[in-house]
């Protein structure tokens, strides 16, 4: 599904997206060193790959249980296509001003030059460094998990505490945080693809494996509790599957796009839908199908089982080791909002990148991003309640409402084309389903803040 742009500029810069109808705005430090504008769409299909195809795709099989197979199956198709199509929106939006010699480097930059400049600093801004640093936190926290997994593998009787993990995969990330663009990424996030695809893969066979052992565990697909419990429950899972489709970062990566910009999007959105199609079914129907409504938050807590692994020890491992080399990948992309305004508050664009003024405020920043990052995902080890919450508060918003908006308000379709009620027809039902998921997530998480404490080792 995909809209078409309407031919918003005269014929003396059509085809021209470097044709300047305004004068450039000067680059502040945060676009000028950790936006640049120097990569092709191959490099953004790697961005775009690492945003999106991330291990919370391990949730699927978890959120299929609470919708069971038939609404479990559809909501994944149907967030895909809402999803690619949002997407693309935003993209033809930002390639119209881009032709107009506005270039818009970030979200908040779209939301000020189309809504307004209250729009841009004071809901979208927030709104967007608030669930980047929270994928962040969820990324420490996963990864903490593996390396966890990754130790009682060799080490059944170990006596070391999840949060201890998490503390090890944050130091890591001290390092991969200092990484000076996105655009410095892009080596880092193609192999972030393969990894992807290789977890994903064993993820898919072991579930299978499991399913035709002697020892397969009981399959139950019915939706289990009460009526109240199974509503919340599907409206959550909604939230579990959207968040797992949502970037919330889609300017910010074409911002890395060398000029002119026209129609690299979109081929970077194939490249990234083609893996997402490919691991995101496969995980969900696999792992549902193995374990039934019995999926835990993480497909791999499931292959642990309740006293042996289910699957060779080797095996556990190799799935493991990729997946929290991965999520480190995921979790430094996530990072560049948050570099990139400190960027702007405390670089001096006047001077080298790598000088003296500039590199001390980045590591000293940095660095105290990542810790302060690491502590809440060492003291709220509630993965599956974190994706949820991020879903409803926050990528709903950025992902189905605003790309909507922006492109009716840029675009101004006819009241009686298709393209201006689809694309009103999204928002307000996303607008519904955040407002739901809110509720349905928090008051999933105030259940579960009953049962564990900080610092739990779950």
């Amino acid at each position: 599904m995909l809209a078409v742009a309407p031919n918003s500029v005269t014929e003396s810069t059509t085809g021209k997206e470097d044709a300047v109808l305004h004068p450039p705005k000067e680059l502040d430090a945060g676009a000028l060193f950790v936006l640049k504008s120097r990569g092709s769409w191959v490099h953004c299909g790697y961005h775009l790959t690492t945003s999106i195809v991330a291990p919370s795709l391990l949730s699927l099989p978890f959120a299929v249980g609470l919708q069971g197979w038939v609404g479990g199956v559809v909501c994944l198709i149907l967030a895909g296509l809402v999803t690619f199509y949002s997407y693309n929106l935003l993209s033809m939006v930002l390639e119209h001003h881009a032709q107009l010699g506005q270039r818009q480097l970030r979200f908040r930059d779209m939301a000020r030059d189309i809504l307004g400049p209250r729009w841009g600093k004071y809901v979208v801004g927030p709104l967007q460094f608030g669930i980047c640093y929270g994928a962040v936190i969820a990324g420490v926290l996963l990864g903490g998990q593996c390396l966890k997994f990754i130790y009682l593998l060799s080490n059944p009787n170990g006596t070391m505490k999840l949060y201890e993990f998490t503390i090890i995969f944050g130091v890591l990330m001290l390092f991969l945080a200092q990484i000076p663009s996105f655009h410095s990424l892009r080596h880092l996030n193609l192999v972030s693809l393969f990894l992807a695809l290789a977890y994903s893969a064993c993820v898919t066979a072991g579930s299978i494996y499991i399913g035709f052992s002697k020892n397969a565990p009981n399959r139950d697909y019915s939706v289990n509790g009460s009526q109240e419990n199974r509503v919340f429950g599907a409206v959550n899972a909604v939230s579990i599957i959207v968040t797992t489709y949502a970037c919330g970062i889609v300017p910010e990566i074409q911002a890395t796009i060398a000029p002119p910009v026209k129609g690299k999007m979109f081929k970077g959105l194939c490249v990234c839908y083609a893996v997402i199609f490919t691991t995101f079914f496969s995980v969900a129907i696999s792992g549902y199908w193995a374990f039934g409504n019995q999926a835990m938050g993480t497909i791999l807590a499931n292959f642990m089982g309740n006293q042996k692994p289910l699957l060779p020890t080797w095996f556990l491992l190799m799935t493991n080791v990729f997946t929290v080399i991965q999520v480190s990948a995921v979790t430094v992309v996530y990072l560049q909002p948050t570099n990139e305004v400190f960027e702007k508050l405390f670089a001096d664009p006047n001077q080298d990148q790598f000088s003296n003024r500039n590199v001390v405020p980045r590591l000293f920043f940095r660095s105290i991003s990542v810790i302060v990052g690491t502590l809440f995902a060492a003291m709220l080890p509630f993965f599956g309640d974190i994706m949820a919450i991020l879903g409803a508060f926050g990528f709903i918003p950025l992902d189905l409402i605003f790309p909507m908006v922006f492109y009716n308000v840029t675009f101004k379709p006819s009241k009686r084309s298709l393209v201006f009620w689809v694309n009103t027809l999204i928002a307000a039902a996303s607008s519904v389903l955040s407002a739901v998921g809110a509720v349905a997530s928090v008051r999933q998480t105030v259940l579960d803040a009953k049962t564990y404490r900080l610092f739990a080792n779950i």
